[in-house]
């Protein structure tokens, strides 16, 4: 079995795959402290609870942007499994053309998000990611990467509301009933939820008209994923898909190129 893991800077995925068929998936909390030996437990403990050993695991896949935590699980995975983990970057023939300024700046998350809404979904394609940064991802009609936007994230925004302003406090991230708050909560969910999805609906608009050799803007698909993906896409009629696991089939659609 494959197991593929995407570390974010806020949540850790772990998708367990046999061939194309995701069997399992976790989700843990991103702690940077946290020891090759901790992980491992915690890994263990989640495996062993859905009726898995580590020693079903043939392979491992990795996609990592919290630097000090690559070196964490490549470690772990020779300990605890005797192999090598595959650690994806750019460099890696994966399909995809780079056609950005400095390709080595590009985060692996975004590249196997590419890589899995192109095969997927088709292109071309806006990929949004709603987690600790809103990232929008633009790749060609053939799944070449053409470049994106990186915005603050939701909860980022609504932190810094609150914490900059001393009469504010922190609120649920939850549409209010009407954009026209009635109370202190409402006018805060209305500027942070309705106010984002002007930001995500302005951002969409202008990128769809800068992909190059596209006629009809309707041709291009609208993809969401992220922690708050499935929050935001009701509310954004132009998102046309919502996929959670849309890193991790990433990952499996990578490991199966480099492997064969």
């Amino acid at each position: 079995m494959l197991l593929a893991i995407d570390i974010s800077n806020t949540n850790i995925k772990f998708g367990l795959y046999n061939s194309t068929t995701m069997q399992r998936h976790w989700v843990v909390s991103t702690v940077r402290q946290r020891t090759t030996d901790e992980y491992a437990m915690v890994l263990n403990d989640l495996a062993h609870h859905a009726g898995h050993q580590l020693t079903d695991i043939d392979d491992i896949i990795v996609s990592s942007v919290v630097p000090p935590l690559t070196p964490v699980f490549q470690e772990l995975a020779q300990r605890y499994f005797g192999k090598e983990a595959i650690t994806v970057d750019h460099t890696m023939d994966l399909g995809i053309k780079y056609l950005i300024d400095n390709p080595w700046e590009l985060g692996s998350d975004r590249i196997v998000i590419s890589l899995a809404a192109h095969h997927l979904y088709g292109g071309p394609a806006i990929i949004i990611a709603f987690s600790t940064a809103t990232t929008f991802d633009v790749i060609s009609a053939e799944g070449d990467f053409l470049g994106g936007a990186i915005a603050p994230g939701l909860v980022i925004s609504a932190e810094a509301l609150s914490s900059a302003a001393s009469r504010l406090f922190r609120v649920d991230l939850t549409p209010p009933r009407a954009a026209l708050g009635k109370n202190t909560i409402e006018n805060m969910q209305s500027g942070i939820i309705f106010g984002h999805v002007g930001l995500v609906q302005g951002l969409i608009s202008r990128l769809r008209k800068e992909i190059p050799g596209v006629t009809d803007e309707s041709e291009v698909k609208i993809i969401a994923h992220g922690g708050l993906g499935e929050l935001m896409a009701p509310i954004i009629p132009e998102i046309q898909h919502v996929n959670p696991f849309l890193p991790l089939e990433g990952l499996r659609l990578a490991y199966a190129r480099l492997r064969g």
